[in-house]
């Protein structure tokens, strides 16, 4: 018999799941670990299967290769079910998903402080590296630097990226409009690369393929501007185009 209830029930739990994997999941390293549950629940629901039709012997192969799989879940996805424990307690991240409104409050200070300084970078082919990220991708950065926890400036970045100073290699970490870290080693794409791409853009499009975080790109050869975002590179020449994307970036819900 048809059940309305039964139905709508499922739709919200559909809903739910979703809207989790859009948040949080999507385009992370966490994609696989869902991508290895949902295989390993398959082997379940089969090994269930198999026994409801009296072939035990196969049935109980089967039950005991997804249990085998099941710890093996444990030790080679530990980062991501590290992550998941994280968010599972963070209600602020929570609240973000079902939060109206959609924008934060604007600090046009720090955008304005970013874009000048990127804008200067750009004219006087100096490197830079900024990557605007937030708490879950920590565990796909390679070593996070040296911390800052400083109010977001021009003068505070073109400091960081003069090439006579140690962090100037590494990259800015930007959290919650502030410069968290500074000097953080990101991790390298092995994708193969235009030649005209150097260490800066492979580490940006690498940390770009593992987590949602944003990564600003200055070339130091040649001045262009680039954004890499889900293992992508878009270039910027327009300034006022490059500050509407960062307006996005930095004020997205969450």
């Amino acid at each position: 018999m048809f059940n309305w209830i039964g139905l709508v029930q499922v739709v919200v739990i559909a809903v739910m799941m979703w809207l989790f994997y859009r948040s949080f999941i999507q385009n992370t390293q966490s994609e696989k670990l869902v991508r290895g549950l949902l295989g390993l629940a398959g082997l379940w629901m089969l090994s269930f299967i198999l026994s409801w039709v009296r072939l035990d012997l196969l049935a109980s192969f089967l039950h005991y290769v997804a249990l085998f799989l099941s710890l093996s879940l444990i030790v080679v996805f530990q980062p991501e079910l590290r992550k998941f424990m994280a968010l599972m307690g963070n209600v602020d991240e929570w609240r973000r998903i079902f939060k109206t409104g959609g924008i934060k409050t604007k600090n046009t200070k720090s955008l304005d402080a970013i874009v000048s300084a990127v804008e200067y970078m750009s004219q006087k082919h100096t490197g830079a590296l900024i990557v605007f990220t937030n708490t879950f991708d920590d565990s796909a950065i390679d070593k996070k630097g040296v911390q800052i926890d400083a109010r977001i400036s021009s003068e505070l970045l073109l400091t960081i990226f003069f090439d006579k100073t140690p962090l100037h290699d590494g990259a800015v970490i930007i959290e919650k409009d502030r410069v968290a870290n500074a000097g953080a080693i990101l991790p390298l794409s092995q994708n193969n690369l235009n030649w005209k791409y150097g260490t800066r853009h492979r580490a940006a499009l690498g940390l770009s393929e593992v987590s949602r975080a944003v990564v600003l790109v200055v070339s130091e050869e040649s001045g262009d501007i680039s954004i890499a975002e889900k293992g992508k590179f878009t270039k910027y020449d327009d300034i006022k185009k490059l500050r509407t994307k960062l307006e996005k970036v930095m004020y997205k819900a969450g």
